[in-house]
């Protein structure tokens, strides 16, 4: 069965894992589908500003102008390749402060949230030739990029989208006193990029419900399973502390049960109905048979009541003499083993108001079990003082109990399960009972134990 419950809880853990990674799977893809959804309607919305502003199409204008210009230059030997693309990085320099004022007063004008950064930059500069092309700048052989608009590191860099430009140009210049008409065909080409800040967080914005969502159903799926498995494990033990009890009380009726079959079927017999002395001898057998078995109905009927169905008749005893009556009775009972009894009392002439009947069972109760898990030699020291409250702590040396044990001593029903306590027969319910004839006083009783070692159960009472 242990074995059951221990694959039953394998797989449900394994079942919650895979649930997990499921969830986990599903979250990062609604993650990414969102990332993605809020880049391109942010992007979307970027390319309509570079496409239709008026105020960053003039500041565009004016660096294009200028490229061709020194590119004309060039083509007639007036200029370097390094002037061409010092000048054009002069020119971007000087209007970049109000290309990103317009940029950004263009997106509050269109709502597009405060926060986006933006830049294009040119990737090559080459002019066509029919015979072969020239190229001006590119950017994987510089060793700075040339760049229009905001500074945005690399790995924050958001795609927004590629220009290759393509046009002629005819330009006219003087050379030694003629007008000469220089034509040009040019392939330039730019990318577009930018960074949004706190991108994150929007889109955690828009998946917070889904998150709690799935936060909710996850906890209440592990809150199920939780449940399911400890009371399954719960159920588990009172089916093994019911089968427990039973093969207990079992044992415990088969003796007298058995004696008085043996007792009937001799009172059959012609000789015994003839011997009076016999005859009288088995009647005994049966009755005494007959009062063991009444006795253990009314031990499991009454041990088994809670501490609000105890009915108590209180009356107020002297405390030293009325617990020494109870060591003497308990004294005078034949036991197998060696039994000493030491005792201490720090409560002379103090008087407790109690039932009598009660107290005296839940004591005895302890003081028997103290016998029943020692050794041949028992000795136990019983203790009583007063402090606001009676004290009373009954100490054996024998096979101690473990820690483990000591949260479940007082169910009932319960009885430790050791291999070194096969042969020590109960029905688990005398600590139980006496934890609710303790209650019903409003009081308490705790144990302190040591494995092998000894055992201290303490039973405390309210003088009031």
């Amino acid at each position: 069965m242990n074995k059951k419950i221990n694959i039953l809880i394998s797989a449900s853990i394994l079942g919650l894992l895979a649930l997990s990674l499921i969830q986990g799977y599903l979250i990062n893809n609604t993650y990414k589908l969102k990332k993605e959804a809020f880049i391109n309607d942010t992007r979307r919305s970027i390319s309509r500003i570079d496409d239709f502003s008026p105020t960053l199409d003039s500041l565009s204008n004016i660096w294009q102008e200028d490229l061709l210009t020194t590119l004309t230059d060039y083509k007639v030997k007036t200029a370097t390749k390094t002037d061409v693309i010092n000048n054009l990085q002069r020119v971007i320099d000087s209007i970049n402060e109000l290309f990103k004022q317009g940029y950004q007063k263009e997106l509050l004008k269109n709502n597009i949230p405060y926060g986006i950064k933006y830049h294009k930059s040119v990737k090559h500069i080459i002019l066509m030739d029919s015979i072969s092309n020239d190229t001006i700048y590119d950017y994987k052989k510089m060793p700075k990029a040339i760049i229009l608009g905001d500074s945005i590191p690399v790995k924050n860099e958001l795609y927004i989208s590629n220009t290759l430009w393509e046009t002629d140009h005819l330009d006219t210049r003087e050379i030694d006193g003629k007008a000469v008409n220089t034509s040009l065909y040019l392939m330039f080409h730019t990318e577009d990029v930018m960074d949004i800040d706190g991108w994150k967080t929007e889109v955690f914005k828009q998946m917070i419900g889904l998150l709690m969502l799935s936060l909710l159903i996850f906890c209440f799926v592990f809150g199920l399973l939780y449940y399911s498995i400890k009371n399954l494990i719960t159920q588990k033990k009172i089916a093994d502390i019911k089968t427990d009890f039973v093969n207990n009380i079992t044992h415990e009726l088969k003796t007298p049960l058995t004696t008085l079959s043996l007792a009937s079927e001799m009172l059959k017999n012609p000789l015994v109905k003839k011997d009076s002395q016999h005859f009288d001898a088995t009647i005994n057998t049966i009755e005494r048979q007959n009062k063991r078995l009444q006795k253990l109905i009314d031990q499991v009927l009454s041990n088994s009541l809670g501490y609000k169905e105890i009915k108590l008749i209180k009356k107020p005893v002297e405390i030293e003499a009325y617990l020494n009556t109870v060591l003497d009775d308990f004294s005078l009972i034949p036991y197998t083993k060696n039994v000493t009894l030491n005792r201490v009392f720090l409560a002379k002439n103090k008087v407790i108001k109690i039932d009598k009947f009660y107290i005296t069972t839940a004591l005895l109760n302890i003081l028997e079990n103290a016998v029943k898990y020692s050794n041949d030699d028992c000795v136990i020291t019983f203790n009583a003082e007063i402090d606001s409250d009676l004290k009373i702590s009954i100490t054996d040396h024998g096979i101690g109990i473990s820690e483990e044990n000591h949260k479940h001593l007082f169910d009932k029903f319960y009885r430790v399960e050791d291999k070194a306590l096969h042969d020590v027969k109960g029905l688990g319910l005398g600590l139980y009972y006496s934890n609710q004839i303790v209650k019903a006083h409003h009081g308490t009783i705790t144990v302190k134990s040591e494995k092998d070692i000894k055992t201290t159960f303490i039973i405390t009472l309210p003088i009031n």
